[in-house]
């Protein structure tokens, strides 16, 4: 009986750390988003006129991040990144007001970044996708490359 009680014990204990690891290999910010400006608050202005992200997996624990969209100004933008959620800074291109990014993974749901200029932080980010995966808020504070103070609240929404 004791073998069968130990047995039956290892079972549960192996399948709730399998279950755990697949919950949280799930990322829920993988996909295509499109910014919604109408839900947006930006600070300073102006906004962007379009925004749309490309987020991919990138090895075990990581992300490839693309944006292209169209800056206030009317001219194209593009910026990209590769990160591992490991709190590690990576190199940041095409962005004025950040060259580097590190990327931490709170679950699932939710992401906490910190972008840099020069060595210098400038941006706190926490992004989190909705329960039904339609939605991803990025919530933005910090400083600008041109001191400026940034409180942004972006909303993707999934396509």
């Amino acid at each position: 009986m004791k073998r069968k009680s130990v047995a039956v014990c290892a079972l549960v204990t192996t399948s709730v750390l399998v279950l755990s690891v697949v919950l949280f290999a799930a990322d829920s910010n993988i996909g295509t988003w499109k910014l919604n400006l109408a839900k947006s608050k930006f600070s300073p202005g102006p906004p962007p006129q379009s925004q749309t992200l490309k987020i991919e997996a990138w090895g075990e624990h990581g992300v490839t991040y693309t944006s292209d969209g169209v800056g206030a100004d009317g001219k194209p933008t593009h910026s990209e990144f590769q990160a591992k959620y490991d709190g590690k800074d990576n190199l940041f291109k095409g962005n004025a007001d950040a060259d580097t990014i590190a990327y931490r993974r709170i679950n699932a749901n939710t992401i906490e970044a910190v972008t840099k200029l020069k060595g210098k932080a400038t941006i706190n980010a926490r992004a989190v996708v909705s329960g039904d995966g339609k939605t991803r808020t990025l919530t933005q504070t910090g400083k600008d490359a041109q001191g400026h103070d940034v409180n942004n609240v972006l909303v993707y929404e999934k396509q």
